[in-house]
């Protein structure tokens, strides 16, 4: 357990405005305080793997998160990334679909899946952000098949450095400004890869074709700096010319 975070109230939460508990009112603050708690998971950790039971559901308070699902002839394939704030688990669901597992350490803030479903029945709030979460994962969702399916890799590199982008400002409380940006990769060049679809090699040649650029600026492997989103916006564009969202 984190112990320095579990002596933090949920009102002082780092997440506290943008998890799931965001539109909760002082008594559903009051009900998830009662029930949480928090654990940590090292890097390389399993959070919880395919067809195992959900006993908790879980905000990830720090740190990133990968989820994928591998077939049964062993390949492997990313299905989305779940950054501070995420949601991970849905109330009636008592499995996993999918392996969930730690890129680097991770604290959650976790609630007994039973007990959190209670909140939800009895919370228009909590109900109703639930709810907004759900669907704005769905649009993930649905942008990322269209990164798989009609971008070219130069594009798929620009796309998830742009997404990295709205959630570094959606973090802040900010708008997104036209830069610069500076960026902290949540993943190594590898899993980067295996997330967008593509090999190492091509993802490291488009990262240092945009270097080349001056679209991006790499100052560590885990760094990057963005001098201008605008120009970068521009590398991701659906065929009525409009960047893709």
């Amino acid at each position: 357990m984190n112990m320095r975070l579990a002596k933090v109230a949920c009102a002082d939460c780092p997440i506290r405005h943008r998890a799931v508990c965001a539109e909760a009112d002082a008594d559903d603050l009051a009900v998830l305080e009662s029930i949480k708690s928090y654990v940590s998971v090292p890097k390389g950790g399993s959070i919880v793997a395919a067809g195992d039971a959900f006993d908790h559901v879980s905000s990830v308070v720090a740190g990133c998160a990968t989820m994928s699902r591998t077939l049964e002839d062993g390949r492997r394939q990313m299905v989305g990334l779940l950054l501070p704030s995420d949601f991970i688990g849905r109330p009636g669901r008592a499995r996993s679909s999918f392996d969930i597992e730690a890129v680097s350490d991770v604290t959650l803030c976790r609630f007994e899946r039973p007990a959190f479903e209670k909140i939800v029945r009895s919370s228009p709030n909590v109900a109703q952000r639930l709810l907004t979460m759900t669907l704005d994962e769905l649009e993930i969702a649905r942008d990322w098949s269209v990164l798989l399916g009609r971008m070219t890799a130069r594009e798929r590199v620009a796309k998830f450095l742009l997404s990295l982008v709205r959630r570094e400002a959606s973090a802040e409380g900010q708008e997104i400004t036209d830069g610069p940006v500076v960026l902290h990769l949540p993943l190594s060049r590898e899993a980067i890869a295996d997330y967008l679809g593509l090999t190492i090699e091509t993802t490291s040649r488009q990262f240092s074709a945009l270097r080349r650029e001056g679209l991006i600026e790499t100052p560590s492997a885990r760094q990057v700096v963005v001098p201008d989103v605008a120009q970068l916006t521009l590398e991701v564009l659906d065929d009525d010319g409009g960047p893709i969202a």
